[in-house]
């Protein structure tokens, strides 16, 4: 980029600039529910006196905390530490070898454990790394992995910029003996400035491998390779200077088209749209309990992780059957890790695909937000929510 590209970019960065208030120790931006809504407009660093230029890709790193921040009891200790300790910045200039593989800058969003983040958060989580990539070539989001899947999802369904987006942390904090966080964030880092997910939406690499957000999983409460993508498998890894991917998310087809971004554009709804939506789980002779408590406390969707094909309980049945007469609607996914949810015709009920619960709570929270249109959301669901692969192609005609 040239000095005087930097210039212009830094001067309309520093006339898009709203004074923000920062919420406590956690950095994150704050707006008024009741306000119209406007695009986000956040301090983000400008690419001329941030770092040297040069050929290599604009990476900007959005810290939020986590695992990968954390300061541990001592250096043996796994398990004792405090997540969101460390600065993203700080982090990221003991990197060694860095300028080998991107021009790196980073932008604190906040600092604790991925839980303690609300949808709100992540709204704008969303609108800020959409507004970094107007100005970066792409973006690496730092996060606990408690509530990773969830958090690179909701990015995936809402960021608009086709430009890469890669979620990583670290299941050992920062500060440990075989800590994980230094080599997953050098490699997010490098992937995302290879650009080779551009048009992916957001993917998770941790542990050297690459996954679609809207498909992986943590599976494990301790390991380090605990994400994992069921049946369909990872789209890729990283060894050393080698990224190697082997298959593209099903949106990546549409790129280029209209088709490719979801309906879920922010900056035309304010966070007071962002309904509550629940997750409420099917076992042996299952009550109704969860869900009438959730409807009384004002759930306008419910998520059911059903047993086997997603079947729920008697009482279950009879409870749902009268939160759909409340309006509220329900999305059928499976609590068996993976299997598809084929649609049916019963009213207020729509297939989760394949889906686990927790990504199918983000498709219909979101699809709430900004309809209630059962007949729009269901075609949501079978569009954006659904991952079919979709090629026009002309079969030659036979001999």
């Amino acid at each position: 980029m040239t000095l005087d590209r930097s210039k212009k970019v830094f001067k309309r960065v520093l006339f898009s600039l709203l004074t923000i208030t920062m919420l406590g120790s956690s950095s994150s931006l704050a707006f008024a529910a009741d306000a119209p809504a406007q695009p986000t407009s956040i301090p983000i660093p400008a690419l001329s006196d941030s770092f040297k230029q040069s050929s290599l890709s604009n990476v900007i790193v959005i810290g939020t905390g986590g695992t990968l921040a954390g300061k541990a009891e001592d250096s043996t200790s796994f398990q004792n530490y405090r997540a969101g300790t460390y600065l993203i910045e700080d982090l990221v200039k003991q990197l060694p070898g860095k300028q080998k593989i991107a021009d790196v800058t980073t932008y604190q969003f906040g600092n604790k454990g991925s839980g303690g983040y609300t949808i709100a958060d992540l709204y704008d989580l969303s609108l800020t790394v959409d507004q970094a990539l107007e100005v970066y070539d792409s973006a690496v989001v730092t996060t606990g992995t408690d509530t990773m899947e969830e958090i690179a999802y909701f990015l995936d369904l809402t960021v608009r910029s086709e430009k890469p987006v890669v979620v990583t942390g670290a299941m050992r904090p920062w500060d440990v003996i075989g800590t994980d966080a230094p080599a997953n964030l050098y490699n997010a880092i490098k992937l995302a400035g290879s650009g080779k997910t551009k048009w992916f939406g957001t993917v998770l690499m941790l542990n050297d491998v690459v996954h679609a957000a809207r498909e992986v999983t943590k599976t494990n409460a301790q390991r380090m390779d605990t994400f994992e993508t069921p049946m369909l498998g990872a789209l890729g890894y990283i060894d050393e200077n080698n990224i190697r991917i082997y298959r593209a998310p099903a949106r990546a087809v549409k790129a280029g088209t209209a088709d490719w971004a979801t309906p879920f554009d922010l900056k035309t709804i304010t966070k007071d749209k962002l309904p509550a939506v629940e997750i409420v789980y099917s076992y042996q002779e299952a009550g109704g309990g969860a869900i009438k408590g959730l409807v009384a406390d004002g759930a306008k969707g419910i998520v059911t992780a059903g047993t086997g094909a997603g079947g729920i309980s008697a009482k279950m049945t009879a409870a749902r059957t009268e939160a759909i007469k409340q309006g509220v609607l329900f999305v059928t996914t499976t609590r068996t890790g993976s299997g598809t949810m084929y649609p049916g015709t019963a009213d207020g009920i729509i297939a989760g695909d394949n889906l686990n619960a927790q990504h199918a709570r983000l498709m219909l929270l979101l699809s709430l937000a900004f309809s209630n249109d059962q007949a729009k959301i269901k075609g949501w669901f079978a569009n954006y929510g659904t991952q079919d692969v979709k090629i026009d192609a002309q079969i030659p005609a036979a001999p």
